[in-house]
């Protein structure tokens, strides 16, 4: 898969990491974030993956900052994206399943139960179950 991703400063080493579980197991990842603790605002971070999505090319994007509360925020603002704010498998596989989030949200100060690999992996795995939830993702997208 093709993944685009944005971080601010508040989760490098975790953006750093997936980054790299999904390079190793051959997806295509552009990093558009940021790479040190320099301090960048997570809106701007949110709007240059979601510009980059909607652009073309890339099967969803996946966002990071302190909580991936903000980015997530800020991704939604944006009219096509459907951000997910995952914290489990469960909600993994219903942010595709029932919503059709084409991004992903997670903190980097967050100490997460089940590995945001894992939660990446079970959302990649799982198809939009359309039917009345396709109702209802359109209602969603209507809103903007």
């Amino acid at each position: 898969m093709r993944i685009v991703m944005a971080n601010d400063h508040g989760a490098v080493e975790l953006k750093l990491e997936i980054a790299k579980a999904l390079r190793d197991r051959g997806h295509t990842v552009e990093n558009l974030g940021v790479d040190s603790a320099d301090s960048v605002d997570y809106p701007d971070m949110a709007k240059l993956a979601a510009d980059r999505f909607l652009a073309g090319g890339f099967d969803f994007g996946i966002l990071f900052c302190g909580t991936g509360i903000g980015i997530s925020m800020a991704a939604n603002k944006i009219a096509g994206i459907r951000c997910a704010l995952v914290h489990d498998l469960f909600s993994a596989e219903m942010s595709k399943a029932h919503n059709d989030a084409n991004f992903l949200a997670f903190g980097g100060r967050i100490g997460y139960a089940v590995p945001v690999i894992d939660m990446i992996e079970k959302y990649m795995a799982t198809e939009f179950a359309g039917g009345r939830h396709a109702r209802r993702v359109g209602k969603i997208d209507a809103m903007r």
